[in-house]
């Protein structure tokens, strides 16, 4: 093996162990957002998830989109994505209609559910990349801030096509697209991943103490100023300073990150089902009145160590056999619709 296949692999086992890790982080945050409101250490624990695991997740989706964003690969990825959203929507939007009866939900194939915002996202992402990878790389990204700021002036719910989200979150995507494994080696050697873990930390309990002047709403990038009461002019520079925080918490939690394979890496390749499947597992406990009984933080932290343990069991290769033509439809047939409709067409 080269040099250069060698740092492909370990670059692979370096973001799937990160990319587990941040599905656990989704699964856990998720899971607790009913008890922010009455625990203190939740609240903290969820403003620290929420300060990077989006904004990494699509960076790790914009570097291992970097392999199949063209030509026939990069079709086929857009059609799963669209036939994987058609699925999720329409299965959670009848359960919640017949099962879980939650109130105030967008029932609309044009509303993302919830989590499928981000399966929006990543086919709009793609279609972005390709209209401006030409560009420069200084020019993507002044856009991509550019227009992840701009839309928040937007008069509109920014629930709608997912337009906020996949426009504030877009620098990731592209920042992941254009991230090589080398630059990581080079700022992650011993000590400054050992204080980038050091700061993920502190991070960890001081912002339990900033969020009483930080909205979540600014960090889950779902909602136009004007949603977040601040209609102002000046309501960009909010925005930045968010991204700034955004970009210092995830090169935090990248210290904690580990190089060397291990199970970890193997249930990253599977983060997938995880994804698409817990939030049936959050709906069905809070219809349960789960939350009902956790009144102590022992109690809370059951619970968070029950998400890990899900995460775990929903990434097992057991999952992915038993579920996959639900999880990962065949497109095939959609292929070949498609090109039995341009012969006729010619």
């Amino acid at each position: 093996m080269n040099v250069e296949q060698s740092l492909e692999t370990r670059g692979e086992t370096f973001f799937l162990n990160l990319r587990f890790m941040l599905i656990v982080t989704v699964f856990v945050g998720n899971m607790i957002e009913p008890l922010i409101g009455r625990m203190d250490a939740m609240h903290s624990l969820y403003m620290w998830i929420f300060s990077f695991h989006m904004p990494l997740f699509v960076l790790v989706t914009g570097y291992f989109g970097k392999k199949n964003l063209t030509a026939p690969a990069g079709r086929k990825v857009l059609l799963q994505i669209g036939l994987q959203y058609l699925i999720f929507q329409s299965l959670y939007s009848a359960l919640d209609v017949s099962y879980f009866r939650v109130n105030h939900i967008h029932h609309s194939f044009f509303a993302p559910y919830l989590l499928l915002w981000f399966l929006a996202g990543h086919a709009f992402w793609r279609l972005l990349m390709l209209a401006i990878r030409r560009w420069s790389v200084p020019a993507q990204l002044i856009f991509a801030f550019a227009a992840g700021i701009g839309v928040g002036y937007l008069q509109l719910d920014g629930v709608w096509f997912a337009i906020s989200r996949t426009f504030v979150f877009f620098p990731f995507f592209v920042i992941g697209y254009h991230l090589k494994f080398e630059t990581v080696l080079r700022m992650y050697r011993k000590f400054a991943k050992s204080a980038a873990a050091a700061l993920s930390v502190t991070l960890l309990l001081v912002l339990g103490t900033l969020a009483v002047s930080l909205q979540p709403g600014w960090l889950y990038g779902s909602m136009t100023f004007m949603q977040l009461g601040q209609p102002e002019w000046y309501d960009g520079l909010y925005r930045a300073a968010v991204y700034g925080l955004q970009i210092v918490s995830s090169l935090a939690f990248l210290g904690l990150v580990p190089f060397g394979m291990s199970r970890m890496t193997d249930w990253g390749r599977r983060t997938l089902y995880v994804f698409l499947l817990h939030g049936f597992i959050v709906r069905l406990a809070a219809a349960s009145g789960l939350y009902s009984h956790i009144h102590s933080i022992a109690a809370a932290s059951i619970l968070v160590v029950s998400a890990l343990a899900m995460t775990i069991l929903l990434a097992q290769p057991s999952v992915k056999r038993l579920l996959h033509p639900l999880v990962e439809p065949s497109v095939d047939w959609m292929i070949l619709l498609q090109r039995a409709a341009l012969r006729r067409s010619l």
